[in-house]
């Protein structure tokens, strides 16, 4: 199921449509409740591409030892 989120980012309105996975991907570190600075954004942005960045090379570690059987 989709549903609407608004973040305030800057004293502005930014509206998408998320499911609710994606919510608590968002949520986990921008507060919807509240207006976020850019710099909430960017470190935003930067965690989540840390834990995907460790996600991907954990994936790859798999694969190479499942490669090597």
């Amino acid at each position: 199921m989709t549903k609407e989120l608004t973040f305030h980012i800057n004293n502005m309105a930014y509206t998408i449509t998320a499911d609710e996975e994606l919510e608590q991907e968002l949520c986990k570190y921008l507060d919807i409740n509240k207006n976020n600075e850019t710099k909430a954004l960017l470190l935003a942005y930067l965690k989540l591409t840390q834990e995907y960045r460790t996600f991907k090379k954990e994936v790859e570690d798999i694969a190479n030892k499942l490669a090597g059987v």
